[in-house]
């Protein structure tokens, strides 16, 4: 993977300008919309013609999981998202169509069926992409279940903003060219979605992808086979590095578990519902980061570089790696929650 220091430094200093402009606090892990103590919401009775429309019915979903303090956190920011997310899902449109059908009106057996996935979605506390088995990264859909985290990584987005080879691109391109990307080793890979976006990134490349969870890779090898990767796309069960013995890749790209003792105590009852090992990062949350910095040089080759996200731990991150080039990078809906270290760093 070629990548010039003159463009890193470049893209470094941009970032760097970006990162001051904005809001210097990292986002809460999930996002809270008046949670409750306590009591059962009661599911109130909908008379026939009250609710007529797909706006009709994302409204009241919308007022349904305010009422009953529903936190968001698995693939949608917000009460509308998720109410839109699950009309959409019930009509087999595509969450970008939504727009496109909202004053469409829909019968009473969708209607119906709607409903019974926001009361669904209230007593049970359950994400909303296990009660329906999908997730929509970058567009695309991925099959998922309780074996495995509901995936919402920022690096998918990273990875069209800033692998896409093009210098003029908003932020800078982090490398020269994606279709000299080789070899790919996607680290705590989950249901596999980063791997399948990152065969859609590198054309030429090929992924190893690891997890410690034979669940959870049961899950991967799913979405690999929905998407036709078998043959770019290889799956390994084992402890991070140690499931590719002494392989290099051109890239790394890793979303380990990376919540801290205090945040695992305050999980909110939807997270509860996902294998709690895909969260544990130990008690400062950093304990598999720092064994991936401390490996990824033996599984780099010299132009390559990783592709890591760490959630809050930035500060803590910084200190304890004081002379490393870290380069944090942002996304829509994230401030310096993953950073990029090119392999001549290490």
């Amino acid at each position: 993977m070629a990548k010039k220091t003159t463009k890193y430094s470049a893209v470094k200093k941009a970032s760097a300008k970006k990162a001051a402009a904005k809001h210097g606090a990292s986002r809460a892990a999930t996002k809270k919309i008046l949670r409750p103590s306590s009591p059962k919401v009661l599911s109130p009775k909908v008379l026939p013609g009250e609710l007529v429309t797909l706006l009709d019915l994302m409204r009241y979903g919308v007022s349904r999981f305010v009422e009953a303090g529903v936190v968001f956190a698995h693939g949608t920011t917000d009460p509308v998202a998720e109410a839109a997310f699950i009309v959409c899902e019930v009509l087999h449109l595509h969450p970008d169509q939504f727009e496109m059908f909202a004053n469409a009106r829909v019968t009473a057996h969708e209607a119906a069926k709607i409903l019974a996935l926001f009361d669904k979605r209230i007593a049970t506390r359950k994400p909303a992409a296990y009660l329906v088995n999908k997730i929509y990264m970058r567009g695309l859909p991925f099959y998922v279940d309780e074996r495995t985290i509901v995936p919402r990584s920022f690096i998918g987005e990273l990875l069209d903003s800033h692998f896409g080879g093009d210098a003029e691109e908003e932020g800078g391109s982090l490398i020269d060219d994606p279709f000299n990307v080789m070899r790919v080793l996607d680290l705590c890979t989950g249901s596999g979605c980063l791997a399948i976006l990152a065969c859609q990134s590198f054309p030429n490349a090929t992924v190893d992808a690891v997890d410690i969870s034979p669940d959870a890779l049961a899950v991967a090898a799913r979405n690999v086979a929905d998407y036709g990767l078998e043959d770019r796309v290889s799956l390994y069960e084992g402890n991070l590095f140690d499931a590719v013995n002494d392989a290099r890749y051109d890239l790394i790209i890793t979303n380990p578990p990376y919540v801290d003792a205090e945040g695992m105590a305050g999980l909110p009852r939807e997270c509860l519902h996902e294998p709690s090992i895909a969260f544990d990062g130990g008690d400062d949350g950093l304990d598999l980061v720092r064994r991936i910095l401390d490996g990824a040089k033996d599984h780099l080759t010299p132009e390559g570089g990783l592709l890591c996200e760490i959630g809050r731990g930035r500060d803590l991150l910084g200190d304890a790696y004081p002379n490393l080039p870290l380069l944090w990078l942002d996304t829509e809906d994230s401030d310096g929650e993953v950073f990029w270290l090119p392999a001549e760093a290490l």
